[in-house]
């Protein structure tokens, strides 16, 4: 194990610094570091790393929840709350009916199993979202119209809302059903969800509050409690995943100084988790099969995408925002990895007939949008937002 860790370090900081030169995202550095030294390639990674890659997934999404939920400031949303609930959920709807419908007319897939595709490939990235609105934020650009806060806040629940259909559509595939109760499930988890979020913020603020210790152990304490929320998703109607960030954004209204210092702290904890995160999903993908579905799979993925951009325009329509505002926001919309490199491999897992396919379709995804995207945020801000004085 230690070395396939040695082995997973320096060669993703290798490959990082190439990348980050020629102005690509890092993570698909870590991404060509797994597929390198994963079991279809070198062979390299220890099988005591691979037997735990799924939870260690789920811990790298956690991080990132948790840090999206500090970041971001709910009084800043009042402005654009409407387009915020709006963009949480029509963009990914449209994404993952377009296709449910269109990729059994390209591979030899089932109608159930396309859609759990389209579930696993229409979440947004908050690898590449959350630090570029975060760098967005302290500039003050596009500030004036809460243009950053609300993508931060609509991307975030965008990614709660795919994940929960996700988990709706393998239970109809696994009881091969569907039932009133599973589409209610998808409120009801989210409202409680929502609801035992605040309730842990508030008793955790209460406790940081009454009993005076290091920011590390608070950050521990956080950790722990939402390794809980995780773990009660199996056996009761609430979205853990959801209940995490509420109770992140809950600590930032009421220990605002608190959530900054915390901030800080998992920002660090991300730099290990993201390593592991995209190595690890790499490492799965088998990239033979990429001969076969190729620009199939980049047509499907330019076919999502297309109709994604317009339910982002479609959540937009009623607002204040200009033509290069709503531009800006469609280009935030465009790239994908982080939900991708969380849930790509469970299909497999549970021996779906179109496991390997879902799997390397997520990975290309990866590979086609985030780099797309994060150019576009990076270069275009400038020009299409206004800095707030």
């Amino acid at each position: 194990m230690f070395l396939s860790l040695t082995l997973i370090i320096l060669l993703s900081i290798i490959i990082y610094g190439v990348f980050i030169k020629i102005h690509l995202p890092g993570l698909l550095a870590f991404i060509i570091t797994g597929i390198i030294l994963g079991p279809f390639v070198l062979d390299l990674i220890s099988d005591d790393i691979i037997n735990i890659s799924a939870d260690l997934r789920k811990i790298a999404l956690v991080v990132i929840l948790i840090r999206a939920g500090l970041s971001l400031d709910l009084t800043d949303l009042k402005t654009v709350g409407k387009s915020a609930i709006l963009l949480s959920f029509i963009p990914a709807s449209v994404e993952i009916i377009a296709i449910g419908l269109i990729s059994p007319l390209l591979f030899d897939i089932t109608t159930i199993e396309a859609f759990i595709l389209g579930s696993v490939i229409a979440a947004v990235s908050p690898a590449v979202i959350v630090p570029r609105m975060i760098n967005l934020i302290n500039k003050k650009l596009g500030t004036d119209k809460k243009i950053p806060q609300l993508v931060l806040a609509s991307s975030s629940v965008d990614d709660i809302f795919v994940i929960i259909v996700f988990t709706i559509l393998l239970q109809i595939y696994e009881t091969n059903t569907v039932e009133l109760n599973q589409i209610l499930l998808l409120p009801i988890s989210l409202i409680l969800g929502i609801i035992l979020g605040v309730v842990s913020g508030f008793i955790l603020v209460y406790v940081f509050k009454k009993f005076h210790f290091r920011d590390t152990l608070k950050v521990l304490l956080i950790f722990g409690w939402s390794f809980f929320l995780i773990y009660i998703e199996d056996y009761l109607p609430i979205s853990g995943l959801l209940a995490i960030i509420a109770s992140a954004i809950t600590i930032l209204e009421l220990y605002p100084i608190l959530a900054k210092r915390l901030t800080s702290k998992f920002s660090k904890i991300w730099v290990i988790a993201e390593i592991m995160l995209f190595v690890l999903i790499g490492a799965a993908v088998d990239i033979f099969i990429f001969k076969e579905i190729g620009l199939l799979a980049l047509l499907l993925i330019f076919i999502g995408i297309s109709f994604r951009s317009i339910g982002v325009i479609i959540s937009l329509v009623k607002t204040k925002l200009n033509a290069n505002e709503k531009t800006f926001v469609v280009f935030s919309y465009l790239p994908k990895a982080t939900v991708q490199a969380a849930i790509g491999a469970i299909p497999l897992a549970m021996d779906l007939p179109s496991g390997k396919l879902i799997l390397a379709i997520s990975v290309l995804s990866i590979f086609a949008t985030a780099p797309i995207g994060a150019i576009l945020i990076d270069n275009t801000a400038n020009q299409l937002l206004t800095i707030y004085k």
